[in-house]
């Protein structure tokens, strides 16, 4: 697989205008990986979800692009980790587009402002506050949904990293995460950071590039000091040699592994599906279309019609999972 992440500084030196990623009508896509039917859905303000088709997760990862980037750009990495772990939603939101002021005050999107790149202890990060109650909305709906909180991470690239950390160090204590990933990412805000007490030993995997000439390697050092400093007692830095501001597949390999170990695979912690039977019209209708069971559905207009579809795709389903 090909990776391409667009760094702030390519998109800086670019002549060509930016172009952003519209903003799209919902949309929904299956895959399979081993007989576990898998389901996309793009959202109309660019929120990607890749989750069981049965709704038999377990777990979720919310997964945030870098400055300029959308949902899009991590939506590869995000399915080859849900073949390896079909157990886990990824949830991929895109940034509100605001103006930014590295880019000259022009708009894209962007999880807070960034004024410049020579150095990261003193920013305001105006917006940060916004973007961090959207990722915590998220988290809470997930949970509302029956994921345990200690069942959800937060992961990200470059600014989505340093969203990670600033966010999930701080969530109110009944709400600790499973763990923190960030590639390429640094500790923003610091003058307004509280690690919240408890966290002391949430897990963070820290992956980095030591030619990073964007988030340079010496800001995820002091990430690392600073946060170690505060208390945290498993941060593992892991440095990449030679790779700039982007993602290895050796890296994604890791990062990977990172999630699996820290959101292992429990069926008994699977959101239980509701029984068809137990469903309102609506519900069903729902379900259906998440089957991609429409065409089958026309000129269906009896509740009990609309049970007995979902029903035996259900039960196939189940049956060639368990071959």
């Amino acid at each position: 697989m090909k990776l391409v992440f667009r760094s702030i500084t390519a998109l800086l030196l670019s002549s060509s205008p930016i172009v952003l990623f519209p903003h799209s009508a919902l949309a929904r896509s299956f895959y399979s990986y081993n007989n576990k039917k898998m389901r996309i859905e793009t959202d109309s303000e660019d929120t990607i979800t890749i989750h069981p088709e049965d709704g038999s997760h377990s777990a979720s990862v919310v997964l945030m692009h870098g400055l300029g980037d959308s949902s899009a750009g991590w939506q590869d990495v995000a399915q080859q980790w849900a073949g390896q772990f079909p157990h886990v939603k990824f949830i991929l939101p895109t940034a509100a587009t605001i103006p930014v002021t590295l880019n000259g005050g022009m708009s894209m999107p962007a999880w807070y402002d960034i004024v410049g790149l020579s150095g990261r202890a003193n920013e305001q990060c105006d917006g940060i506050e916004a973007s961090v109650s959207r990722i915590t909305n998220i988290i809470d709906s997930e949970a509302a949904a029956g994921i345990p909180y200690h069942r959800i991470a937060l992961a990200g690239f470059s600014q989505g990293g340093a969203m990670s950390l600033f966010t999930g160090l701080q969530l109110p204590a009944e709400k600790k995460p499973a763990g923190l990933l960030v590639l390429s990412g640094y500790l923003p805000g610091i003058s307004k950071f509280r690690l919240t007490p408890g966290f002391e030993d949430v897990k963070v995997l820290h992956c980095h590039g030591s030619a990073d000439q964007v988030v340079r390697f010496a800001w995820a050092e002091q990430t690392k000091q600073h946060l170690v400093g505060l208390g945290l007692s498993h941060y593992e830095l892991k440095s990449y040699s030679g790779m700039p501001h982007s993602a290895t597949m050796e890296e994604i390999t890791y990062a990977g592994a990172f999630l699996s170990s820290i959101l292992p695979y429990d069926p008994a912690l699977a959101i239980p599906r509701k029984a068809p039977e137990s469903m309102t019209i609506k519900e069903l209708k729902a379900a259906i279309r998440h089957a991609g069971l429409g065409s089958r559905a026309q000129g269906l207009s009896e509740k009990h019609e609309l049970v007995a579809l979902l029903t035996d795709h259900y039960t196939s389903t189940t049956a060639a999972a368990r071959k």
